[in-house]
């Protein structure tokens, strides 16, 4: 008994604490899980401003009605409906469209943020609510129970959010927005670039962007028909920028996977596949800053921007979401974006003296990317936890994690299926958000950003996991695979 004892109280201190880093991460998550899944709601949005609002490209005074009541009503309540789902299921997504709608009806302005916390609430108290009911229910009163709890219950909380809710968010919207417009008409928005291209490589970038910058925008685009807001954090060409850097005169493995790393960026706009290339070589962060900045002062200084949320950040969906008589002026700032990050990028790179091992069975454990922060080394550390955790378990079912589950480990679930099925692996691979890894799989594999966060939220410790810094390195997922192989 006392050995048990020992065993879970060691067990115990050796819990990850949740660092600051895992903290934002997670409450980005948790936004971009709401946000996310609704992309398509706001694209259709903005692709009907562009087409029928006055200064659209068809101006339709008719159809033009469809414009104001989708972004008052349609977009909060599903943004609401998702966030409660997320929290109780189909259960709480239906209060939390309830939830929703008392703060939207009455409000002069967008309730986006309003659906982000009515909805999520909602659902935690139906949960807490159904817990208190919980078997006192007679048989067969079930159904009429679950109805009438969450219709009164819903009532109750769409009136709260109408009469006390709605006015503090009201507030604090008009306050968040006076402080956007202020910024803008003082030439200041270039200067985020500071904090948010750091914040991006650090796997913060959903935070700022559903978090921050898409329901501002998104008031913004309603009274002037666009906002350079949703290009704060989206424009991809910041990104491109290094990675041609990098194609060029970049070394070892990071020179060879760049390319690739381009054409995913440029056309799928998933900027995570630049992000360890800043990461093993920190100052070039620089590059996207300056990048950024340069954009960002073009657009403001002649009025570009975008009619709705550029996501994914590609260039072919910049054009997409692009208003009338803006082309040329968002055009202008994506290259000089890429044009400036490369340039300040090829600048440390060329002062870059170090030498890298050419022969090709040496270049991976050489790599460049692989020694940052220790990767290598973190990687051989838990090389005993590892083979402890699978000798003797059956793989069946694999999970990549990244934090919105919709970009970089659709790519990484691509190359091990791939890779799998030349190994002639029986395995089921699949990429989900970091917030909804399920709890019975085998094995878990993710960037090494996102380790404190992925282990602070499975519950099971006995499930293997695999950190990765570069979902494009062919040689990560080779390690993985002759790990399985070992013990399948």
């Amino acid at each position: 008994m006392e050995l048990e004892m020992n065993g879970a109280m060691a067990a115990t201190a050796k819990e990850p604490k949740l660092s600051f880093r895992a903290r934002v991460q997670k409450m980005g998550g948790f936004l971009s899980a709401m946000v996310m899944p609704n992309i398509g709601a706001f694209i259709a949005w903005g692709l009907l401003a562009a087409l029928f609002i006055p200064t659209g490209w068809l101006p339709n005074e008719h159809l033009n009605q469809l414009v104001g009541p989708t972004l008052t009503y349609l977009l909060p309540v599903l943004i609401g409906f998702t966030g409660g789902y997320n929290v109780y299921g189909r259960r709480g997504g239906v209060i939390g469209a309830i939830a929703t709608m008392g703060v939207v009806i009455g409000a002069d302005i967008t309730m986006l943020i309003g659906g982000m916390i009515m909805g999520p609430l909602g659902a935690i108290i139906m949960k807490k609510i159904d817990g208190i009911f919980k078997g006192k229910i007679k048989p067969g009163m079930e159904m009429l129970v679950d109805n009438f709890s969450l219709g009164i219950f819903g009532a109750m909380i769409m009136l709260i959010g109408f009469v006390a809710v709605e006015p503090i968010f009201s507030i604090i919207l008009n306050v968040l927005s006076t402080g956007v417009d202020w910024a803008t008409t003082r030439n200041l928005i270039p200067l985020t670039s500071i904090f948010v291209q750091p914040a991006q490589v650090l796997f913060l970038n959903n935070a700022v962007n559903h978090g921050i910058m898409i329901p501002l925008g998104i008031e913004q685009a309603a009274s002037t028909g666009r906002s350079i807001l949703f290009l704060v954090e989206a424009n991809g060409g910041t990104w491109l920028g290094l990675l041609l850097a990098f194609c060029f005169f970049g070394k070892g493995v990071a020179k060879k996977s760049a390319p690739a790393a381009s054409g995913i960026l440029f056309l799928g706009g998933i900027g995570e596949v630049a992000f360890p290339y800043a990461l093993m070589k920190p100052v070039v962060i620089l590059g996207p800053i300056i990048g950024n900045a340069l954009a960002l002062l073009i657009l403001q200084l002649f009025h570009g921007g975008t009619v709705a949320a550029v996501s994914p950040g590609s260039f072919l969906a910049l054009l997409m979401m692009t208003p009338k008589g803006a082309f040329i002026i968002n055009i202008t700032a994506y290259f000089v974006a890429v044009l400036a990050s490369f340039l300040v990028v090829t600048f440390f790179l060329k002062l870059d003296k170090s030498k890298v091992i050419e022969d090709e069975d040496n270049a991976i454990a050489t790599s460049s990317i692989n020694q940052f922060s220790n990767v290598t080394a973190h990687q051989q550390k838990e090389e005993t936890n590892q083979d402890s955790l699978l000798k003797g378990k059956a793989i069946h079912q694999v999970i990549i994690a990244c934090d919105a589950g919709m970009g970089s480990s659709v790519m990484g679930a691509s190359i091990l299926k791939t890779k799998a099925r030349k190994a002639m692996l029986n395995i089921d691979i699949k990429n989900v958000s970091v917030d909804h890894i399920p709890n019975d799989v085998d094995v878990i594999i993710t960037n090494a950003i996102l380790e404190d966060r992925v282990r602070s939220i499975i519950k099971n410790k006995d499930i293997p996991l695999f950190t990765i810094e570069n979902f494009l390195d062919n040689s990560e997922y080779d390690r993985i695979v002759e790990k399985l192989k070992k013990y399948q």
